[in-house]
């Protein structure tokens, strides 16, 4: 009798339990074959927001891929992070991208997706210059306003900010991995690792796995030919 019992109450369990994971809200019911509101983050080459027209970047080409595959039009919502996270956690926002980090401060207002892929930035440099070996006093050229401006000036280096890294500088450079080749060779100097992810509302656990299964059948070299396509649309 108490195995009967028992073997009922695992039969119900897995039938109950055969639409985990559920949204505790309608999320991705909504967005299959609805809108997709996208907040978008200001961090090139993953997005950022021309004077005119839609988002660019990286990651705005993702999220349109995975529009398409859920039928869904997009409706695009540029901002700081510090708007769009609030706006994610009341679900005005299906999802925040842009350049956003797993060690992102904004877990009290947004789920984040399991990483996707890992980027490493470095000191690189040009045919003819020479690496250093030591970077106090050597003129680094660095994009201007990123956090790498800081971690160089800490280790003494003579920054030079410029509004874009082109290689042709003359000097040691500051790159994304993706940027890295003929025409640029790495140091030994690796300044970050970030480990991207996207941001879901929280408890919208059906649609976090979409989002994630989405982002997890990509490859590295996918996203590497992203930033390299988005690096040249600049």
């Amino acid at each position: 009798m108490r195995r009967g019992v028992s073997l009922l109450v695992v039969v119900v369990l897995l039938v109950g339990g055969c639409g985990w994971p559920r949204d505790t809200g309608t999320t991705l019911a909504d967005v299959r074959d609805g809108v997709l509101r996208v907040g978008v983050t200001e961090s090139p080459p993953w997005a950022w927001a021309p004077d005119q027209g839609d988002p660019q970047g990286a990651e705005v080409w993702l999220v349109q891929r995975l529009a398409q595959r859920l039928g869904a039009r997009i409706e695009w919502y540029p901002g700081s992070e510090t708007a769009l996270m609030p706006a994610l956690k009341d679900r005005v926002l299906d999802l925040v991208v842009g350049g956003l980090d797993a060690q992102s401060p904004w877990i009290e207002h947004a789920s984040l997706t399991r990483p996707y892929v890992t980027t490493r930035t470095f000191i690189a440099v040009p045919p003819g210059v020479a690496v250093p070996d030591d970077l106090s006093g050597v003129r680094i050229a660095v994009p201007a306003g990123t956090a790498e401006v800081a971690a160089l000036t800490s280790e003494d280096a003579d920054v030079v900010a410029v509004p874009e890294v082109t290689g042709s500088e003359g000097l040691p450079v500051v790159v994304g991995e993706w940027r890295l080749g003929d025409k640029l060779r790495a140091s030994e100097h690796e300044l970050a690792k970030q480990d991207h992810v996207w941001a879901v509302p929280p408890g919208e656990n059906g649609w976090q796995v979409q989002v994630e299964h989405f982002l997890l059948d990509l490859s590295h070299d996918e996203v590497t030919e992203l930033l390299l396509r988005a690096e040249d649309a600049r």
